[in-house]
């Protein structure tokens, strides 16, 4: 159980108006009143009766009530707490293709989407794990920078959009800008989810050269490509501002992301469509879990209702007592 503290400590000081009330109680209820009679021989014999013992009782507890409501207005609280414990974590950045290819459809509703959602159920499954998440197309930028705030990393996923930055795939200048998130950090295991549809055909960066990089750092990359096997579905605009599916190649190049994981110690995965996809986030999930420290922190609690509660029974206590079983006569 935690250490009782107090909010308002000096509000305790007032306890010691119990000194002077002792001091006047006893004062004013030493003397022993007397009545005159012929003979006190009636009464010599008479027992005494308990409310000669419980004559004191009253004043009593009207005392404890009074400490009880000083030590409330003083705001009895838990005392704040850390506690190291270990728990599985590691550091991860999502380097994530937007280049318009991403709009295809043979991953419903497109493969852009399908990604984010499957990626969002992946990281609200780490809560322990600080996450990035880097996107790229002809160039890349960090869309957030590692976090455990996952509320935060969500909400800017979400506003992932195709066509924000110049359409080309640098997987390499992606793979890149992951790293120089990761480099710097001191985390048990480094990994980055490289996730794209198409050939490097963008950027000063070569894709195997950025691996070479990652294995420096200590950087384990999982590269993902995403899409059917010969043709997908491609929203098409034509001249009129008219949508239209039309069939376009799937052109991966599979050699390339197959190298970088083997350069980094990974692994590539082929995601053909939606359950593929979430697959092979779940396997990614169980080959990596890492012991880490993590050092919790307890919030401070109110801890006045024991005190609220134990006053309330003792007013109702001393009503009974005053009304019923020591009442006087007026």
């Amino acid at each position: 159980m935690n250490d009782i503290v107090f909010a308002k400590p000096w509000v305790l000081y007032f306890l010691l108006i119990i000194i002077p009330l002792l001091v006047w109680y006893y004062f004013t209820h030493r003397s022993v009143p007397t009545v005159q009679i012929s003979s006190t021989a009636a009464i010599e014999k008479m027992p005494a009766s308990i409310r000669q013992y419980l004559r004191h009782i009253l004043f009593a507890l009207r005392l404890v009530i009074l400490c009880l409501f000083i030590i409330i207005l003083a705001r009895p609280q838990t005392s704040n707490s850390w506690e190291n414990i270990s728990t599985q974590g590691i550091d991860i950045v999502l380097a994530i293709d937007v280049s318009t290819s991403m709009l295809a459809q043979d991953l419903k509703p497109d493969r852009l989407e399908a990604s984010k959602d499957v990626a969002i159920e992946f990281i609200s499954g780490r809560p322990n794990d600080r996450i990035g998440l880097v996107i790229f197309s002809s160039e890349s930028y960090t869309q957030c920078p590692l976090t455990t705030d996952h509320s935060v990393l969500i909400n800017l996923f979400k506003d992932v959009k195709s066509g924000v930055i110049e359409d080309g795939t640098a997987i390499g200048v992606g793979l890149a800008t992951a790293i120089n998130r990761l480099k710097d950090s001191d985390a048990i295991s480094k990994v980055i989810i490289l996730l794209t549809d198409g050939v490097n055909n963008q950027g000063a960066i070569d894709p195997i050269t950025a691996a070479e990089f990652a294995k420096t750092f200590n950087i384990r990359v999982y590269t993902v490509g995403v899409g059917t096997e010969g043709e997908a579905p491609y929203p098409y605009q034509d001249m009129f501002g008219r949508y239209q599916l039309i069939s376009v190649p799937v052109e991966i190049d599979e050699e390339v992301l197959q190298q970088i994981s083997d350069v980094t110690n990974g692994r590539y995965f082929r995601a053909t469509n939606n359950d593929k996809l979430r697959q092979i986030y779940a396997e990614i999930d169980k080959l990596e879990k890492s012991k880490i420290d993590v050092r919790e922190f307890s919030r401070k609690e109110e801890e006045y209702l024991p005190f609220a509660i134990a006053a309330f029974v003792l007013l109702i206590v001393e009503f009974i007592l005053r009304r019923v079983f020591l009442r006087t006569v007026p």
